[in-house]
């Protein structure tokens, strides 16, 4: 009986195994059955923008994260597919930080070379999954919502890689319940134009506390203060961006820090990270891990050590994505084709996954951290077929990408990096970052 493997969700990291399960087939295997289930009416997952926030037209919570004017925050040569170059797709090389548009064509360009839309169902929720341990096969029971049908289907292999973006972590402060302005997670901050001439405060000290305080000061923000709990985002930031430890509480309209500062706010935008989240998993399934580079029970960070049948995909916090999806996605596909046979115990996969935190725990640096997930994506490309590329090279444009950040905060996007993928420079893009208010993949592409 021909093997049926269960993909949960179509955004990178699955589009990923699709591709990854394609390209084998092209090659000559005889792969097993593939069912992608996909909540959206597209593929993409958070680069599918949506103005929705909350709940979609099903009623299901809404998976987008995105929003508009939304430029990557690294540079697009420490992500570049392998098999599927920039130059490839636009048919000459881009500046090196696209817009969320320019992105998502490029991501769509790959799969519909490849082929694979027909192994999607769209607008399909999985609502449960369990396991029989003597049948060694799973049930999914699936949620068409087209049809508003639930149904069952058993599978040899599930591959969960619906991310882990898109389910916010939402703190209490005292006077939140009285504040009379706008109180929002950066989950539904749609387009920074809403807070032209307010005083914004931002919760948090990480990339998307960055970024969109980036945008609301691009769009025309009367003033920011971002409050970090452990430590600065320490950048030089603009005359009307002010940076303050945490803060304690609101009274009415003003903003108490931990510092003593005071300040009058007109909106509070939470940039305070997310949830892995998997209401679908039963306990023996669910993976239960912090947003960190060794993620808990997965050996090489996919398989699922509690039932190797089980695999996760993009679960890491990121420095590397899609190129490490595939890299991941690859690794997931030899295991299932029986090219890449695993440790027959469970406490031998264990201790790759202990070995891979102690090596995360054994420093706190940047570098170290970008150098860490290049070698884990080195690692996985030794053992599968997947294009070999330049890592050192992406890793390189991660380490210049941090140095001009470092420069300027503001003017990082306007460098250019080197293709490890072609060889080729990028050109400079013709309107500083600043001052390229429209994100079109028109405005963008054009010379």
């Amino acid at each position: 009986m021909t093997k049926r493997i269960a993909i949960i969700g179509a955004g990178p990291s699955g589009l990923a195994q699709l591709r990854a399960f394609q390209s084998a087939a092209r090659n000559g295997a005889d792969i097993p059955e593939i069912v992608c289930f996909e909540k959206q009416s597209n593929w993409g997952g958070l680069w599918n923008y949506t103005w929705r926030t909350g709940l979609d037209e099903n009623g299901e919570p809404v998976h987008c994260s995105m929003y508009r004017y939304l430029w990557t925050n690294g540079p697009k040569e420490g992500l570049e597919f392998a098999d599927y170059s920039f130059e490839e797709h636009f048919g000459k090389q881009i500046a090196s930080y696209p817009p969320r548009a320019v992105m998502f064509d490029y991501i769509e360009g790959r799969v519909l070379k490849a082929g694979v839309r027909d192994w999607i169902r769209f607008c399909t929720v999985i609502r449960h999954v369990e396991y029989d341990e003597a049948t060694t096969r799973f049930t999914v029971t699936a949620h068409d919502l087209d049809d508003d049908r639930m149904y069952k289907e058993e599978f040899d292999h599930v591959i969960v890689a619906s991310g882990h973006f898109s389910t916010p972590n939402v703190p209490e402060y005292e006077g939140f319940s009285t504040f009379n302005g706008r109180i929002l997670h950066a989950h539904d901050f749609r387009d920074a134009r809403e807070f032209e001439g307010k005083d914004v405060l931002i919760l948090g000290s990480s990339y998307s506390a960055e970024d969109i305080g980036s945008q609301c000061w691009k769009y025309g923000a009367k003033t920011i203060t971002s409050c970090y709990r452990s430590a600065p985002m320490g950048f030089e930031w603009p005359d009307n961006w002010d940076e303050r430890p945490a803060l304690v509480r609101i009274e009415d309209r003003t903003a108490v820090l931990a510092d003593g500062t005071r300040k009058e706010i007109d909106a509070i935008i939470l940039c305070t990270g997310y949830k892995h989240y998997f209401p679908f998993l039963p306990d023996d399934l669910r993976l239960k891990t912090a947003n960190r580079l060794a993620t808990a029970d997965l050996y090489k960070g996919v398989v699922w050590v509690h039932n190797p049948r089980l695999f996760y995909l993009g679960m890491q916090d990121q420095w590397f994505t899609f190129n490490m999806f595939d890299a991941q996605a690859w690794y997931v596909r030899d295991v299932i084709l029986g090219r890449i046979e695993l440790p027959c115990d469970k406490q031998a996969m264990m201790a790759d996954v202990r070995e891979r935190e102690d090596r995360e725990e054994a420093s706190d640096d940047v570098k170290y951290a970008i150098r860490y997930q290049a070698d884990y994506v080195k690692e996985l490309i030794a053992e599968t077929d997947y294009p070999s590329f330049d890592v050192d090279g992406a890793c390189g444009a991660f380490l210049e990408w941090k140095k001009h950040k470092a420069e300027d905060i503001m003017a990082f996007r306007n460098h250019s990096y080197k293709s490890v993928i072609t060889g080729t420079m990028a050109p400079k893009h013709h309107t500083p970052w600043k001052d390229a208010l429209d994100d079109s993949m028109e405005a963008y592409l054009v010379n």
